[in-house]
């Protein structure tokens, strides 16, 4: 799969990420049992945004799988975050243990590698 196909999964996937905190925020402003799901909502669109920008940097960079990679662990970190407190306030029920603070955690990771990718990039360009 080249870089142009990855990239435009993501886009796929940031366009669905961000569809989803759309829904999310909607449904939190319904009710104050809702409310939690607010959060998440936004750090799903935050990411889903940031996630875009990055894939149009990487598409454009010298080692544009880096920024991919970036772009991909904070969606992962978004979606698996922004899920588990759906899943919990809407049915009760966990998705795995520690699953919202792994996906916290994710999203720290793919901020790192965003600038572990800048850095890679500002490097390439020396000389």
């Amino acid at each position: 799969m080249g870089l142009s196909q990855v990239a435009a999964l993501l886009v796929i996937y940031a366009g669905v990420a961000g569809a989803a905190g759309v829904g999310l925020a909607a449904a939190g402003a319904h009710g104050s049992e809702l409310g939690a799901l607010t959060p998440p909502a936004y750090l799903l669109l935050m990411h889903a945004a940031a996630a875009l920008a990055i894939v149009a940097v990487g598409t454009r960079a010298t080692h544009g799988s880096a920024f991919l990679l970036a772009a991909f662990v904070l969606l992962l970190g978004a979606t698996l975050f922004g899920g588990a407190v759906a899943l919990r306030t809407l049915t009760g029920f966990r998705l795995f243990p520690m699953a919202a603070p792994i996906g916290g955690t994710t999203m720290i990771v793919g901020w790192l590698v965003v600038s572990a990718a800048g850095l890679w990039e500002l490097l390439a360009h020396r000389g």
